[in-house]
């Protein structure tokens, strides 16, 4: 492992794993090697993990005796590797026994901080070893900082660590569900997203109904709303070249449904789940009489809300939305790929149900939608039923069509003319 001399002359180890920005990983016991949440499974596949090994574990060497001010040496130590790694800043992650230390550095380097993440084990009281001076310091900590716990967590964890979020000005709380003392290989991955959107400087994050939907934001705040939603095993950033030209005239908010992207994978979904996603993500952000696009099963998605919630939506778009009339020949199982995958992958089976044997009332509502409605189709190439997908059309009584040959995926192949079909719809 590389090594670098801390402050007092003291020879201390640290490793380094994954891809992209760097995270400072603080220990997270006494023991010897350096080890850190979410690794190797889980942070590491969004962060590369800089991970300290503590005074005298490993190949760390520890002077001092008794007397020594450890908690000072460690702070200290944390500041040497900073500048070690040339850093003007750091992103910083604490967990369980490494708690404290963190909220010490932050204490007395508040400068230094770029974000602070704590995975709170509940164990103590917030501030249960820091001065009145240290937490006065935390009280104007300007970065932002993110307090995760497991739901399972032993006694009173959750509210402790709500407390503990509580002594910062915007801390961001988030409760895993499912997860215990050890949230990071509770479930490694759900984990992993978590944290990755927190540091993530453009993604934020709002709960519906104890669900965490992440999303994407482009464009000025005082531009006119514009939300698109991806399709079945995509994520907000499939929207990134359209979402870029759209932000010189639009605010535009990109969505991770449910089950996809840095979103929450609960489980259980559908197309229902879907839609009661987004009224929710729109009543949460005060975005009604915003814009909608929506790809594919995200189309269905918004089809249905714009059913059930009539005035809610300024103008919508349908891109190759499936017509909701049952798959003839219906779809199998398939069988799921290997490696990671960025979706949960009981979507495709829920999804499928669905498709194979659609509400038929969800086709006798199409005459419901009074948001002017333009339906993108994708020509012949595409595996949507083109005549049904004129059907559907026709029955929205505000709505026009209009056909680009590119397939099903219109917006990522054929940009440009996606675009002028928005822009001549009034979305541009």
């Amino acid at each position: 492992m590389p090594t670098f001399t801390s402050h007092d002359g003291t020879e201390l180890a640290y490793r380094v794993t994954g891809e992209g920005s760097l995270l400072v990983c603080l220990p997270g016991g006494p023991v010897g090697a350096a080890r850190a949440p979410g690794e190797p499974g889980g942070l590491a596949a969004h962060r590369r993990l800089v991970l300290l090994a503590p005074r005298g574990a490993g190949d760390a060497t520890a002077p001092g005796g008794p007397d020594t001010d450890r908690c000072g040496l460690e702070v200290a130590d944390v500041e040497s590797l900073r500048a070690h790694l040339g850093l003007d800043r750091i992103d910083l992650l604490g967990d369980c026994a490494s708690e404290d230390l963190a909220l010490l550095y932050a204490a007395r380097h508040p400068d230094r901080v770029a974000s602070l993440t704590l995975v709170a084990s509940g164990v103590r009281a917030p501030g249960g070893d820091l001065s009145g001076v240290a937490t006065a310091a935390l009280a104007k900590l300007t970065a932002p900082v993110l307090v995760l716990t497991g739901a399972h967590e032993g006694g009173s964890a959750p509210k402790s660590a709500a407390d503990l979020a509580a002594l910062f000005p915007a801390a961001e709380l988030a409760v895993q569900p499912g997860a215990g003392h050890h949230p990071w290989t509770d479930d490694a991955e759900a984990f992993a997203r978590t944290v990755a959107a927190f540091l993530d400087p453009d993604v934020h994050a709002v709960v519906v109904d104890g669900v965490r939907l992440a999303y994407r934001v482009r464009g000025s705040e005082a531009a006119p709303p514009v939300i698109l939603v991806h399709g079945r095993g995509g994520d907000s950033r499939d929207w990134d070249p359209i979402a870029e030209r759209l932000a010189a005239t639009r605010r535009v908010y990109a969505l991770d449904l449910r089950g996809h992207g840095l979103s929450d994978w609960p489980g259980g979904y559908s197309f229902e789940a879907f839609r009661d996603d987004l009224h929710g993500f729109i009543t949460e952000l005060g975005l009604a009489g915003a814009d909608l696009v929506g790809h594919s099963m995200g189309g269905a998605a918004a089809a249905l809300l714009a059913q059930e919630a009539p005035g809610l939506l300024g103008r919508l778009v349908l891109e190759e939305t499936p017509p909701l009339f049952p798959l003839d020949p219906p779809r199998g199982a398939v069988e799921r790929p290997e490696g990671p995958l960025g979706f949960d992958w009981p979507v495709i089976e829920a999804v499928n149900a669905q498709l194979n044997d659609p509400d038929p009332a969800w086709r006798g509502r199409f005459a419901a939608i009074a948001t002017p409605t333009l339906v993108v189709a994708g020509g012949p190439a595409s595996r949507i039923d083109q005549k049904k997908l004129a059907w559907m059309a026709s029955r929205i009584p505000d709505a026009r069509l209009v056909t680009i040959d590119a397939g099903h995926l219109v917006h990522t192949d054929r940009p440009d003319q996606f675009l002028s079909a928005l822009r001549e719809f009034g979305i541009g």
